[in-house]
């Protein structure tokens, strides 16, 4: 017979790991399968903020940005070690999409969003000490705002997030490629593919619940569960980043594009400098993605025109890819909120952000105590260790 678990996790991204490590935490049985590594795919190719998306008051994402600066508080108090703040350094020039008055307006509201004690100050910096600005580029600038947020390892991340749902009792699975999933009378049957010294080996797991966090895969999943489960139309954004040995900064910088006005990043990264991200329509298997020279010299552009000392060549590039409700709205006018598609005993986790990992496993967790209390109520009984578990807040837990 094949081991049974009350969740089966699709996916070791943040994500996975986040539903993973929630369940374990409040008493359910999991399983968690990921076919590389943990954090392998998208969750090691961000940006490595933990932030509240000051950029996405533009299009206000009100809800998305208060959710996400309440996580980061809670990510510098339990990952205090790997989730350090930072000092933004926000320019504004002279024929830029915004104002000054307008920039210090949505601070203000990033602060009131923030709460007390959350990173939420920010300050004009003088034209006197504009000389701290590590040669940016001051032809037609016209003010600079310095407020803070948060980097960290974004792969470290997700790592101990594994680490802590394993602590807890969840049975890891990787590397293991999932292969597919039938629906049986409580759950799914569950195929995988384990790698082992000798070879692959075929293992079939049973669960009440299938997690699909597949995420730039996620479709890729669902279309081998029979029978085919809901899927939500959505576009692959890739992201790319470059990465140079040589440190223009231990402060971060966001920064405007000159060509298309869209913000980009200069961050401290491993002693070096860390440069991104690009927004580019995907189309493809998600295995296959990487930086392409057209966004490789959009990223050198900016550095050249923003900081003209700065001529060194990057050691590194990547591309992750974000998952987007496909419409015809550019990317950045795209809502980021976390999207569900789901049955009783399934649920697919569709887009989410790094700093959010964990409100996302909270409310996959509702809905799992919520579909099995169903389900023992048609029974006519119900098992406690399931229909009847507590979610346990794990913003207690340090990892």
């Amino acid at each position: 017979m094949p081991q049974t678990f009350d969740v089966c996790v699709i996916g070791g991204g943040i994500h996975g790991a986040g539903v993973a490590q929630a369940a374990a935490l409040s008493g359910l049985s999991v399983a968690l399968v990921e076919k590389s590594g943990w954090g392998a795919g998208t969750s090691s190719k961000s940006s490595k903020l933990i932030h509240g998306g000051l950029r996405y008051l533009q299009t206000f994402q009100f809800g998305l940005v208060r959710q996400s600066l309440r996580e980061r508080r809670t990510l510098l108090t339990i990952a205090d070690d790997i989730v350090k703040p930072n000092h933004f350094y926000l320019p504004i020039y002279k024929g830029g999409r915004f104002k000054p008055w307008q920039v210090r307006i949505g601070l203000v509201l990033y602060r009131l969003l923030a709460g007390r004690n959350n990173l939420g100050g920010f300050k004009k910096l003088p034209k006197s000490d504009w000389d701290q600005l590590e040669g940016l580029n001051s032809a037609n600038l016209a003010a600079v705002f310095i407020y803070q947020d948060a980097q960290t390892d974004d792969k470290t991340l997700t790592q101990r997030v594994v680490a802590s749902a394993k602590q807890h009792g969840a049975t890891l699975f990787c590397p293991a490629r999932f292969l597919t999933a039938e629906q049986q009378e409580d759950g799914y049957l569950v195929t995988i593919a384990q790698q082992l010294e000798h070879g692959s080996e075929l293992t079939t797991i049973a669960c009440r619940t299938l997690v699909n966090a597949g995420g730039p895969w996620i479709n890729r999943i669902a279309d081998t569960i029979e029978p085919k489960p809901p899927m939500i139309n959505v576009d692959l954004v890739k992201g790319t980043h470059l990465q140079f040995a040589q440190q223009l900064s231990a402060k971060c910088f966001y920064l405007e594009a000159q060509s298309d006005h869209r913000a980009v990043f200069v961050l401290p990264y491993k002693g070096g400098t860390l440069v991104g991200t690009t927004e580019t329509l995907f189309e493809g298997n998600p295995d296959g993605v990487s930086p392409s020279r057209e966004e490789v010299d959009y990223l050198l552009e900016i550095m050249h025109h923003q900081f003209p000392h700065f001529n060194h060549n990057p050691i590194n590039a990547w591309a992750g890819l974000r998952v987007l409700p496909a419409n015809k709205k550019s990317p950045f006018k795209r809502s980021r909120e976390v999207q569900f598609a789901e049955t009783p005993n399934y649920i697919a986790i569709y887009g989410g952000k790094l700093t959010g990992y964990r409100a996302t496993a909270e409310v996959v967790l509702k809905k799992i105590r919520k579909s099995m209390q169903q389900r023992a109520a048609l029974a006519g009984s119900g098992n406690p260790t399931t229909a009847l578990f507590q979610i346990v807040d794990s913003s207690k837990v340090k990892i």
